[in-house]
Parts: C-alpha cells; sequence; structure tokens
C-alpha cells in the first residue's frame, strides 16, 4: 500500500537531491560522517579493518582505502566535489532497482518506469576488472588498542565474488570454524582453551575477497602459541583438505543457510538482496544459482587445491564494449507531493493449532509451507529474574550448559549431529524466560526432533564443560566491563530497579565474576 510513496522518495534522492545539496547541508552531513568515524576507531578494535586494509592492498587499488575515507578528505571535500560525484555515479544506467514481494513482473516494471524512468542514464561508467593484488611473503604487524583481550588477524587477498575459487575458499573457511567440532574452534576453544572465539570467513567483493581467520586469545594466554596453532590447521587444510564428512557436513549448513535467508524478502541473504548482488556484480539475478551449484558438486580435493592456491603465501583482469545507447522518458510523476499511502492490507495469520499435553505443555502450531523448514521453541517461564541473589548468572550458564552433553552425547557430539542435519540448536534466557529452540530442514526433523529432546531431557551437566564455561564466563564479564554498552548493561538495571529487585541484576545475564566462580 505504501510502494507508490516509497518509490517516489527513491527515485526523488537519485534523480532529483542534487538540487537540495547546500553548502550548509553539506557541512552539517560532514560533520556526520566525521562523527561516525570518530565513534567506529574509538571502539575495541575499532582500528583494525583500516590498519588491514591499507597494509594488504597497494597504494591506488579501490579497496586500499576506507569507504568512509579519512578526516583529511571528508574535510577537503567541496560542494563541487559532491557534486560532480553525484553527476558521475547517480545516472539510471548505473543502478539496480529490486521490487521483491507482493508485486507482479508487469505492474513492478511499470511502476519503476512511471517513477524512474525520466531519469537520466548518466555518463558511462567504467567497469573495474579483477585485481586481486595477490602478495608474495608474511608480514607482520602489532598495534596497541584499549581492549581486555589479545586478538589475531590473519588475512589472505584471494579471487574475486562469483569465482569457482571463491565459493571453493568460503567452504574451506566454513570447515576451519563452522560448528564447535570444526578444525580451529575445536582446537583452539574447545580442547586446548588457548582462546575465547575463533572465526574464519571469505570477506567476498567484486574485484577482489581476502580470506580472514580471526582468534581472540583468552586472557593471559600466548597470543604467539595461538597463532602456530592456526598456522598449523591451515596447513593441515592445504596438505590433506577437508573429510568428505566435513564438506558434506558445512554444505548442509550453506543450504540451511540459504533457505533461512530468501524466506525472507529484504535484509542481508534476503530475496532482494541476492538478486540485486548478481544483477550488480555478475549482471545476470540467477547468479546465485551458479554458486549454489558449485557449492553442491564441490569435492574435497577441489577445496584442498584451492585453498593451497591462494593460502599457500602471502599471508597480511579487461574486456571494452560499447556503451549500449540510453534514452529518457517524459517525466509523468507528479512532484509536489508525496503520494498517500492506500488503505493497509488485511494481515493474514496462519491458522494456530492448540492442544495441552498429558504433563501440562501447552502446544501451538502454525503451519506455513512456503519454504522446507520447521522452527520449534520450547519457552519456560522463567528467566534470569529468577536467579539466586547470590548467584547471578545461574538461568543463562545453565542453559548454555544443557547443550554441553547428554546421558547419551558429548558437547562435540551433539554439534556434530546437529550440523550434520543442517540444522541450528539455540538456548538462552533473557529476563523472565529461557528458551530452547531449534530449526530444521523439515526432511530432517525426526533426527532433529531426537537431539532436541535428548537436550531437554537428558542434560549431564558435566562437571569438566562447567570448568571450560566459567572461564569463557569470566572472559564474556572482562569484555562487557570493558565495552561502553556493556557497562550500562550491567550498571542500569541497579540504578532503576535497586540492588534488591530482581530486575536490579545485569541486563546481559552474565552475572558477575564472583558469582562465575560460585555456580556449581
Amino acid at each position: 500500500s505504501a510502494l507508490d510513496a516509497v518509490l517516489w522518495m527513491e527515485s526523488d534522492r537519485m534523480g532529483h537531491l542534487l538540487g537540495a545539496i547546500t553548502q550548509a547541508r553539506l557541512d552539517e552531513q560532514r560533520g556526520v560522517v566525521q562523527n561516525e568515524k570518530r565513534q567506529g576507531e574509538n571502539e575495541p578494535y575499532g582500528r583494525v579493518d583500516l590498519a588491514i586494509t591499507e597494509a594488504t592492498f597497494p597504494k591506488g587499488h579501490p579497496y586500499s582505502w576506507s569507504v568512509v575515507g579519512a578526516m583529511e578528505d571528508l574535510g577537503a571535500a567541496s560542494l563541487d566535489d559532491v557534486k560532480a560525484w553525484f553527476g558521475t555515479y547517480y545516472g539510471a544506467a548505473n543502478a539496480v532497482v529490486v521490487l521483491a514481494g507482493d508485486i507482479d513482473a508487469e505492474t513492478a516494471r511499470k511502476k519503476v518506469e512511471q517513477y524512474f524512468g525520466h531519469i537520466p542514464s548518466g555518463p558511462p561508467i567504467t567497469k573495474h576488472e579483477a585485481w586481486i593484488a595477490r602478495r608474495a611473503g608474511d608480514q607482520r604487524q602489532v598495534m596497541e588498542d584499549r581492549v581486555p583481550q589479545a586478538r589475531l588477524y590473519m588475512v589472505w587477498n584471494v579471487p574475486a565474488w562469483g569465482t569457482a575459487d571463491a565459493d571453493l575458499l568460503s567452504l574451506a573457511a566454513n570447515v576451519l570454524s563452522s560448528g564447535k567440532t570444526s578444525r580451529l574452534y575445536k582446537r583452539l576453544v574447545y580442547d586446548e582453551q588457548a582462546a575465547t572465539g575463533v572465526s574464519a570467513y571469505l570477506d567476498s567483493r567484486e574485484i577482489a575477497s581476502q580470506f580472514h581467520v580471526m582468534a581472540t586469545v583468552r586472557p593471559g594466554g600466548d597470543a604467539a602459541k595461538v597463532e602456530q596453532a592456526v598456522r598449523e590447521e591451515v596447513a593441515k587444510l592445504l596438505q590433506e583438505g577437508p573429510t568428505a564428512a566435513e564438506l558434506e557436513r558445512v554444505k548442509t549448513q550453506r543450504r540451511a543457510s540459504f533457505i533461512r535467508g530468501i524466506e525472507r524478502i529484504g535484509g542481508f541473504g534476503g530475496k532482494s538482496d541476492v538478486l540485486a548482488q548478481g544483477a550488480v556484480y555478475a549482471g545476470n539475478p540467477d547468479a546465485y544459482k551458479v554458486t549454489i551449484e558449485r557449492i553442491a558438486g564441490a569435492t574435497p580435493q577441489a577445496v584442498r587445491d584451492a585453498a593451497r592456491r591462494w593460502l599457500s603465501d602471502g599471508l597480511y583482469v579487461l574486456e571494452v564494449r560499447p556503451f549500449p545507447e540510453y534514452e529518457t522518458q517524459k517525466a509523468t510523476v507528479d512532484r509536489s507531493a508525496v503520494p498517500k499511502p492506500g488503505a493497509s492490507p488485511a494481515v493474514r495469520f496462519p491458522a494456530f493449532e492448540r492442544s495441552t499435553l498429558s504433563n501440562g505443555i501447552k502446544l501451538l502450531v502454525a503451519q506455513r509451507q512456503s519454504v522446507p523448514q520447521v522452527n520449534l521453541t520450547l519457552l519456560i517461564d522463567s528467566g534470569y529474574a529468577a536467579d539466586p541473589p547470590a548467584l547471578p548468572g545461574t538461568a543463562s550458564l545453565a542453559l548454555d550448559m544443557m547443550d554441553e552433553g547428554t546421558a547419551s552425547r558429548s558437547a562435540l557430539q551433539i554439534s556434530e549431529d546437529v550440523a550434520s542435519l543442517g540444522a541450528t540448536l539455540n538456548l538462552g534466557a533473557d529476563l523472565d524466560t529461557a528458551y530452547v529452540s531449534l530449526s530444521t530442514l523439515t526432511d530432517k526433523l525426526d533426527p532433529a526432533l531426537g537431539i532436541f529432546a535428548d537436550v531437554v531431557l537428558n542434560p549431564s551437566f558435566p562437571a569438566e564443560e562447567l570448568e571450560r564455561l566459567r572461564k569463557r564466563r569470566v572472559a564474556q564479564i572482562q569484555q562487557e566491563s570493558a565495552q561502553p554498552i556493556g557497562i550500562a548493561l550491567r550498571v542500569l538495571p541497579g540504578l532503576i530497579y535497586g540492588p534488591d529487585h530482581p530486575y536490579g541484576v545485569p541486563l546481559t545475564g552474565s552475572g558477575t565474576l564472583d558469582s562465575a566462580a560460585k555456580i556449581t
């Protein structure tokens, strides 16, 4: 009902903003951007991205500076600079509009032509060719920052978005750090407990990508040992490649994640995002299908070979075509007033089925057939407001412990069993409730429910897992106490409700260092 208003505003911003840009407005927005830059750089680890960017790409490379730019460049930007940039890049031929949702293609095209058809195509824009900036040898830098824990970032320059090697490298990253049984997490966080967190991922971009490994060293830990462990696990992957079981697990996880993403219309990973990405980077909104096919057909050897090509060294392409001819249409939109939204459509909810089990549990079922997925949540009427006064953090720690072992499964077995089904299992608590939630593909429901029930009914609360989680909880509290938002969430409830009120506990649910040491 508000589509016309949205299209009017977006086309107005794209095609008619230039006349509204004044020196006063430029100065105002310059200050906003400069303040955003200061805020980002003044947070813990806030200078990391810029340091990586400047060290890993050569001067002149489009990725050798941050998106927000340098303070001196922001200060020097003139009104003429802004208008020239707008005139160069804000043309219709340089834009992609995606309308996803409750609309048919014919209506969508008519509306886009109506609101955007009169906007000039703009000057021809030369498309950047791939520039990986492949590196040789190792480079090392040390940065000091106000942070509670040491952290390691390891980066390789690799091929761009949409390439076969990029898709294979993303699988390699999943093998290294996706789930508790992944190679880096199991060794560094679970077994050796040398790190409190580790991740590997592909930062995929249009002309070059980067392969990242990030590890947060445990308080008092040895960063050199963590770095050596990462190097050893990467070297092992280059030598042997992933196992067939590891690769099948991460493939299933990727499939499940993609399905969950496209269930949404917008947002990162939603339908509009996936289609726009393909149209912008590949000139084809169906480009996602190529990646899906590559992921499904990937073999352990292919993943190993791609990793060897790009991760063996360097740790820290041009076709000319004539531009098509464009022409604009006569403007037919009334720009004197924003179109008024029409009547809101009636909200249609799925039918709810209610029942009560013999043990008193209330069951609510809502069916939707749009995607082959089932989401299940067990909600318990008790959260960390019900923690013993002397032991705040008990509820959240208890929920954390529930998937750390059952009478028949270890923590790693639970993680592996869930991952092999492409499912997700989450447990947690807030002030008034605790929950256990499961998301699974429909064809995997029965085995997934078996794991869900085992975790809910048979948690064994192993003593050794409690000690491991206790160390993580201490590190979490230290992290919270070193960040402004964390400090506020810990202190504000007690000031509002008073220290003896059930709601006067830290809003993070993590409790205190004293209670973390005493919970049994």
